[in-house]
């Protein structure tokens, strides 16, 4: 139990507002300032699970694996410099997480490889095979990220370098990365070469983000630099990777509502940093766009889009993850801002946009939101009675394998509407527009 509870603390899916406005320098060479919204527990406290928000039960038996020899989870598509889904010579490209289907999916992080899948249709994929050959990425492993394809047809891969290679204990030391590539096609295969070298990007900071020394200083929550996400403005076309973090300096530093010293720990943040170069290789560091200081401690795989004249942050996270006294699903939660840097506010007046149904309340995961409002997510673990997630850990191996679902879950229609969402109906699996 305890080495279970453990893991949960290292990194969250391993397992499985309105606020105040605090200005602050926003480090850029202007130096002009920004506001950083902070997710509040009075919105989160306004959460109410209704047939807008929640998601259909999803009859496992009815699906089909992506490919029976791995475990997927995290996915993402291909896409172009606005967003979009890309397509590369009729090829649609997608991206996932993957451990062999043997291994003990509560132990899948700890070996995680990207994989990558293939599509004419853009509905039934074929393993193309793993995308990085003889060791080139960094770190023990690989965790999360995204992708995109130059008009030129260059590919650049953001990801998360998980631990050091080659390190003698397993560590969950984060950071964010990039290569780049050339794709290669015929009718039937894609293949990635003339890889370059693999760059480390982004590291935490100490003044606006959390360093693993600081998070060591008597913290409790778990701890988080990971999930690049590569966002072009279309309004300025500035380039932004976005990442899951924490909010920088230790617990002894930190200050909190007195009336909930409990939830002092959680510190959960969505950073952001602007390219400088054209190679996507050199970034600044800017404060976070959103902070969830004592309500949440993992805001993971953040992503944004644009409709109208309103930005749209999206994010993910676990009911495990929220702080004592609040009590929230496992889902989607988004904020909208007239501008990219400060202004949020909770979609739907509490941030919930789609939620697991209460009686499979962790049958998916990950959802990713499209520009066109299509959600995709993995299924995560089904019909497991009631048990939370950590009872889910304790039941052994053979009870993980056999509910956790590995797989492309089937995909949703959101419409968005101002700071409203609703789900409008569910689509096939595997289908990301």
């Amino acid at each position: 139990m305890k080495k279970w509870k453990t893991a949960l603390k290292c990194f969250s899916a391993a397992v499985i507002g309105l606020s105040a406005m605090v200005t602050v320098s926003s480090g850029v060479s202007a130096k002009e300032t920004s506001t950083v919204f902070n997710w509040s527990r009075e919105a989160v406290s306004q959460i109410t699970m209704n047939e807008s928000n929640t998601a259909p039960l999803i009859p496992i038996e009815d699906l089909e694996e992506l490919t029976p020899e791995y475990h997927i989870w995290d996915t993402w598509p291909l896409q172009d410099r606005n967003g979009h889904p890309a397509v590369v010579n009729g090829h649609k490209i997608i991206f996932a997480l993957t451990v062999p289907s043997d291994v003990t999916p509560g132990k899948r992080h700890d070996t995680a490889e990207i994989r990558y899948f293939h599509s004419k249709d853009g509905k039934s994929w074929k393993l193309g095979g793993l995308l990085f050959n003889d060791g080139q990425g960094l770190g023990s492993r690989q965790w999360a990220g995204s992708a995109i394809v130059n008009k030129d047809g260059k590919f650049h891969i953001f990801y998360t370098a998980t631990g050091r290679k080659n390190e003698e204990r397993l560590t969950y030391e984060q950071r964010l990365a990039t290569a780049t590539a050339n794709i290669v096609t015929t009718n039937s295969s894609v293949t990635f070469t003339n890889w370059s070298d693999h760059k480390i990007i982004l590291e935490p900071d100490g003044q606006y983000y959390q360093t693993q020394d600081q998070a060591s200083q008597g913290e409790f929550s778990s701890y988080a630099f990971r999930d690049p996400y590569f966002f072009q403005d279309p309004k300025t076309g500035e380039e932004y990777i976005l990442f899951e973090a924490n909010s920088a300096g230790s617990l002894a530093e930190r200050t909190c509502q007195k009336e909930h010293p409990g939830s002092k720990s959680f510190n959960g943040s969505i950073g952001m940093a602007k390219a400088v170069n054209d190679r996507l290789t050199e970034f600044e560091v800017l404060p976070p766009l959103l902070e969830a200081n004592c309500v949440n401690e993992e805001l993971e795989r953040p992503s944004m889009m644009v409709k109208g004249n309103r930005y749209y942050l999206f994010t993910k996270t676990h009911p495990e993850k929220f702080a004592p006294g609040l009590d929230a699903p496992e889902g989607l939660y988004g904020f909208t801002s007239p501008s990219l840097i400060g202004g949020y506010k909770p979609l739907n007046g509490s941030g919930l946009v789609i939620a697991n149904p209460k009686d499979n309340p962790y049958q998916a995961y990950s959802w990713m939101v499209m520009p066109n409002g299509t959600v995709i997510s993995f299924v995560n673990y089904v019909n497991v009675e009631g048990k939370n997630i950590y009872e889910i850990g304790e039941q052994g191996p053979d009870y993980e394998k056999e509910h956790f679902g590995g797989m492309l879950a089937p995909s949703l229609k959101l419409s968005i509407t101002g700071d409203q969402t609703k789900i409008v109906h569910e689509k096939k699996q595997g289908v990301f527009k």
